[in-house]
């Protein structure tokens, strides 16, 4: 099954700790109003430091076996909504 929704990436990526450190995406999914991590990646976007994204994205279940580290959800662009370059505010 999948799902389309709207996401806002944040201009700027965060370290994280996930099984090790790593440079995660800031996301708003749907009206949300705080940013999130998001330790995914989104299949067909190309990010692009110092710019704000708006993108629809549709999440799709992924089939088992899943590997230990790996979500169980795909992230698959269907369209940049906007790109904007400016520095998103109140990050984490």
């Amino acid at each position: 099954s999948s799902d389309t929704v709207k996401m806002t990436v944040a201009s700027e990526k965060q370290v994280a700790v996930g099984v090790a450190p790593m440079d995660v995406f800031l996301v708003k999914e749907g009206d949300a109003t705080e940013w999130t991590f998001f330790y995914s990646d989104i299949e067909g976007f190309d990010y692009e430091s110092g710019y704000e994204y708006v993108l629809e994205v549709k999440k799709e279940r992924v089939e088992e076996p899943i590997p230990a580290d790996a979500s169980s959800i795909k992230y698959i662009l269907v369209k940049e909504i906007s790109k904007i370059q400016k520095e998103s505010s109140d990050l984490p």
